[in-house]
């Protein structure tokens, strides 16, 4: 064979780029180290807050063993905290999509690196940037899809999205490092470009530059502004209010109308296979729990002492709301309708939907027993509407939107879901 890399993109003069080098790579990379990192945390915050360790149908991840580590009991205070993590994870992830591009075409030139594995050590380093580019481009690829509730995965967003995460993160361990304590120095030495082809130069500085048409500190102020557009059309729709009339990349299938219940909804009636028979006067709501069960009519429910919570609805695709008043009945005085009015154990809840994902969810006691943790009935002077969950829908404390169940038809405390 010849010597040297064969013609194309192997060879150095292929790419002739005169932005590219280590300064400019490692201003990218560091920016994504530190938000990567938020975006990790604030991910396995997200997972825990759907409390998977306590019953199936709240966790669609099968056999995710030691990985569930570090999950613990969700609060229910501060009521707001889900709202801030999940919208912290979204909007940054959006936010970094203009630097996770810039970062990639600014590395293109080692994709192509000749010969391909030169050492046990660099293979590992190879293998680990495979799955790190790979890894990227799925949580960004299908995060964003789920953003926009455009579901196109050949399986179950949350399963995908999880274990996605944790090869990417692995990947992005062994590529940090690796490649910190250069990238630290190349920042710091803020010189111009180290020779082609030494040590320094990484094999990102080309042997053949071509003329520049934009400064490094302009391609830079080119990829802020793009982040910071998103941020602006993005933040909104977990900041609500006027704010959110600035959230055009917000999904905007649902328009809720205005009034008491003109506020974001995730799913409808109709999307879900909610009939009008299913909520008219033949609805019943089934509490069982200590070998007890008890059937409620719609004004029997209404009868019983009614309470009111301020509480937000916030939502794994970063879309939140205000907080809004609701009013209903208490979780604690359902369960003494079967005897069991102290110390309340955990809830299973069951919904009238026919079709769609989180048809039921187990409130953990936590929850439960929280005085602000409603079957609600009204929101915000108003009888639900048919999509916002009528006759009757939880709203728990600190839970995320989709553990909020609509159109509820049974309360199951004490058994595992």
């Amino acid at each position: 064979m010849p010597p040297g890399p064969p013609p194309g993109p192997t060879r150095p003069g292929f790419w002739r780029s005169p932005l590219r080098g280590p300064w400019l790579t490692s201003v990218f990379g560091l920016v994504l180290l530190f938000g990567i990192t938020i975006l990790f945390v604030t991910g396995l915050l997200s997972y825990a807050a759907y409390n998977p360790d306590l019953a199936r149908v709240n966790d669609q991840t099968p056999g995710k063993g030691w990985l569930g580590f570090y999950l613990f009991s969700w609060p229910t205070s501060p009521t707001w905290l889900y709202r801030l993590t999940q919208g912290v994870h979204v909007t940054l992830g959006v936010v970094l999509v203009p630097v996770l591009l810039a970062k990639l075409w600014s590395v293109i030139p080692k994709l192509f690196e000749w010969p391909p594995v030169r050492s046990p050590g660099h293979g590992i380093e190879r293998l680990s940037l495979l799955l790190l580019v790979g890894g990227a481009g799925f949580e960004f690829v299908t995060g964003i899809l789920n953003v926009q509730l455009h579901y196109v995965f050949p399986g179950s967003f949350y399963t995908l999205h999880f274990y996605g995460a944790w090869v990417f993160i692995g990947a992005f361990v062994v590529h940090v490092a690796f490649r910190l304590p250069r990238a630290l120095r190349a920042v710091r030495a803020r010189a111009g470009d180290p020779a082609p082809g030494t040590e320094e130069a990484a094999g990102l500085v080309t042997p053949r530059p071509s003329a520049p048409t934009i400064s490094r500190r302009g391609a830079l102020a080119m990829v802020g502004a793009g982040s910071l557009a998103l941020l602006v059309v993005t933040a909104g729709q977990s900041i609500g209010g006027w704010f959110r009339r600035t959230a055009l990349l917000a999904p905007h299938g649902e328009d809720p109308g205005s009034g008491p219940n003109g506020f974001q909804i995730n799913k409808t009636a109709g999307s879900v296979g909610i009939r009008a028979d299913d909520i008219g006067p033949a609805w019943r709501l089934t509490v069982r729990g200590a070998g007890r069960q008890v059937d409620l009519t719609y004004s029997r429910l209404l009868a019983m002492p009614q309470h009111e919570a301020a509480l937000p609805i916030a939502c794994v695709e970063g879309w939140s709301t205000p907080d809004q008043q609701w009013s209903g009945v208490r979780l604690t005085d359902l369960a003494a309708l079967v005897g069991l009015g102290t110390d309340t154990p955990q809830v299973l809840v069951n919904s009238l939907q026919r079709g769609g994902s989180f048809s039921s969810a187990v409130l953990r006691d936590n929850q439960v027993r929280d005085p602000r943790s409603l079957l609600a009935v009204r929101v915000n002077g108003a009888v639900l509407s048919a999509d916002h969950g009528y006759p009757a829908r939880i709203i728990a404390a600190g839970a995320p939107g989709v553990h909020n169940t609509k159109w509820v038809t049974r309360l199951t405390f004490g058994e595992p879901g």
